[in-house]
């Protein structure tokens, strides 16, 4: 496929990434990765930026959040929803965003060719699927051992955060000061 126009969205599953990051032993910069992928590639556009987070109150990340709005981004939260697990006895924390990232990727779809997507997350393999039915070009981030089988099978490109470190790593002076969920 010959991308002729060059109008990016970027999403990013926060959550996921956050583990992700969390599994490498190194954090990324959310202004790097928009300077990385947007700024630094010739003739590209970036249409919109969203960064989904789960939060433990409405209070959570208060400025890790106004830093990403500040960057640019337009963050989407849901708090965290308590679940037991029968088998193991544990009780566990999520958010469940996916499907507000779908419904962000669809009602914006006639404004980007190409999307980045942060996540490993299988879950968005049928969404990636129609997606580029719809000749949008999809890119999913994330690093091994935390991606769906099916989610790297159903994109046009897989990146691993490791190949893209040094583009993208928080160091000691970036901002925002938090780069978590």
């Amino acid at each position: 496929m010959t991308i002729t126009t060059n109008r990016l969205s970027i999403f990013v599953d926060g959550n996921n990434m956050f583990y992700a990051q969390q599994k490498n032993g190194w954090f990324f910069d959310p202004r790097r990765v928009l300077e990385y992928f947007a700024y630094e590639q010739a003739a590209t556009t970036l249409i919109n930026a969203f960064w989904y987070t789960g939060l433990k109150d409405q209070q959570d990340q208060r400025g890790f959040r106004d830093a990403l709005i500040s960057l640019g981004y337009t963050v989407r939260t849901k708090v965290l929803k308590e679940y037991y697990d029968d088998s193991s006895g544990r009780y566990s924390q999520k958010a469940n965003l996916d499907i507000e990232i779908v419904v962000d990727m669809f009602n914006t779809v006639d404004q980007y060719d190409r999307v980045i997507l942060f996540s490993g997350d299988g879950d968005f393999e049928r969404a990636i699927e129609l997606l580029r039915s719809k000749n949008t070009h999809i890119t999913v981030v994330s690093t091994e051992g935390m991606i769906a089988r099916e989610l790297r099978n159903a994109t046009d490109r897989y990146i691993d955060l490791t190949n893209i470190r040094e583009k993208i790593e928080k160091s000691e002076s970036s901002t925002p000061s938090e780069c978590q969920a």
